[in-house]
């Protein structure tokens, strides 16, 4: 005759049975959790300024080569107008009194600096015929690298 046991008696039997069993696999403990995120951060405060700089670096260069293309249009406006652009406005909408104008040079867009402000034009100019320039990414005289004034004369 079998003997039937309850399922108390069967929970006091399994914890008996698996009481000196370690579980190996109960995850990961504190320490190592902390480990891998110091070891992250460290990884993060490197990589991440040289995205930042990087992105910086693409707006100095994008702005060299805008104020190229805008020099170029200046020196098309001139020599289909007969005359220098009074302001880079006229690269985009005709000027009065203008017959010649066979625009617009370049996009509406193109008169912002990659800072989102408009690039500084002069006629005449003090370096060069004209002078187009940018004051970088501070907008402010002087600075360096990606704060350094960004021109069609440097």
């Amino acid at each position: 005759m079998t003997m039937m046991t309850s399922p108390t008696m069967r929970h006091r039997h399994m914890d008996r049975a698996f009481r000196g069993v370690r579980a190996t696999s109960g995850g990961f403990s504190l320490i190592e959790l902390l480990v891998v995120l110091v070891i992250l951060g460290m990884i993060a405060g490197l990589v991440v300024p040289n995205i930042m700089q990087r992105g910086e670096d693409a707006r100095v260069r994008a702005a060299q080569t805008e104020i190229q293309r805008l020099s170029m249009a200046v020196d098309e406006f001139y020599l289909d107008a007969g005359r220098a652009p009074n302001s880079l406005r006229e690269l985009v909408e005709r000027p009065s009194g203008v017959s010649n104008w066979n625009g617009p040079y370049v996009n509406d867009s193109n008169l912002n600096d990659p800072w989102g402000r408009p690039y500084s034009y002069r006629y005449p100019g003090q370096n060069r015929s004209f002078d187009i320039h940018s004051e970088g990414a501070d907008g402010a005289p002087g600075g360096e690298g990606p704060n350094a004034r960004i021109s069609n004369w440097e």
